[in-house]
């Protein structure tokens, strides 16, 4: 039976992308050696970082002064990162989820943090619109989407102060004005590829501004200079990302892929605004098209066990709702084809009829 990954992360990848990565993890490039098992400083494996680099230029139209990097410990090392690099005095965080608060926790202990809004009241189901970024804030720092609770930002927003954003689940989704930001970064498992490798977008002339101390490998600075290669690496993530960068561009690029996510998005929304079993739980004008979060109607509560059955035998993986959410997540990062959101859809249909 063909598997329907809706997984929020890790995720969905292309197929060729883990066929190409599977291939070298056997024999890397001919080299009769695995992709596990090379130097990450052999001659090979430096013009898979050096193309890496080069396509998320390419795709993202990043101008000039600003370095990709690829490092380790996810995102949540980027909340600390962040502060230690950027923050002299005062960050304004917008709280918009679980991620946005692990993110402000990380910045108090390196100076003042505003939370300059807040969704917390109403369980994140929605991103404040009316707030004021303090104007001597060293940056604003945003969460572009929100996978637990189903809500994104869709646009670049216009603040007077530098912007930093986590960009983990929806990165390659649509165009984005680098120009805007100071720091871009995010965790790969969502859009880019395994877990294990982060990505980071800097802004070169940004660096260098605060009085503190930063740990060697704690600071940017470091991984400019040495090209993502001051310590080791993680190689077969990096390798796969190249793989998925390939694939976007061949696909049609970044705004092939944001037709594609609003496609999909506004075929599963239709089904959960038509199907009085179902009910979408963020606000419409701030819903999410990476991570479409519904529960059921009130009427059909106790039958939420079954729908979650009846969808798995039917092939529905990675389905079910964050545990603090609770009910449905159908995660539709770029690699989800068209075919497995109808197939959800189809499910949907068919259990409204079975009652």
């Amino acid at each position: 039976m063909k598997k329907h990954n809706f997984n929020a992360g890790p995720s969905i990848l292309p197929r060729e992308v883990i066929e190409d990565t599977a291939k070298a993890i056997l024999d890397f490039n001919g080299s009769g050696l695995s992709l596990m098992e090379i130097s990450h400083r052999a001659k090979d494996f430096q013009p898979v970082v050096d193309e890496a680099v080069a396509l998320f230029k390419e795709l993202l139209n990043i101008p000039e002064g600003y370095s990709v990097l690829f490092l380790g410990g996810g995102a949540s090392l980027e909340f600390c990162m962040v502060p230690f690099n950027f923050l002299e005095k005062k960050a304004a965080y917008l709280n918009t989820g679980v991620w946005a608060k692990k993110a402000m926790k990380e910045a108090k202990a390196f100076g003042e943090v505003v939370e300059v809004a807040s969704s917390a009241e109403s369980t994140y189901t929605y991103i404040p619109k009316d707030y004021t970024v303090p104007a001597d804030a060293d940056y604003f720092h945003i969460t572009t989407n929100n996978t637990i609770y189903g809500t994104e930002l869709k646009e670049d927003l216009n603040v007077n102060v530098p912007m930093i954003a986590d960009m983990s689940s929806d990165i390659f989704s649509r165009p984005i004005d680098v120009s805007k930001y100071i720091c871009i970064y995010g965790g790969a498992q969502k859009n880019l590829a395994p877990s294990g490798v982060t990505f980071v977008i800097v802004k070169n002339d940004a660096l260098g501004k605060v009085s503190r101390y930063i740990p060697t490998m704690l600071n940017y600075q470091t991984h400019i200079d040495n090209g993502s290669m001051f310590n080791t690496p993680p190689v077969v993530p990096i390798y796969a990302a190249l793989q998925t960068l390939r694939w976007i561009k061949a696909q049609g690029g970044v705004k092939e892929m944001e037709r594609r996510a609003t496609e999909k998005a506004d075929m599963l929304y239709a089904e959960i605004d038509r199907n009085k079993m179902f009910v979408g739980t963020a606000a419409k004008e701030d819903r999410s098209r990476m991570n479409i979060c519904f529960v059921m109607t009130p009427e059909y509560k106790d039958l939420e066990a079954d729908f979650m059955k009846f969808a798995t035998e039917r092939g529905m993986v990675g389905i079910k709702g964050h545990r603090s959410v609770g009910g449905f997540r159908a995660s539709c990062y770029n690699a989800m084809p068209k075919e497995s959101v109808q197939a959800l859809i189809d499910c949907m249909q068919e259990f409204e009829k079975l009652h």
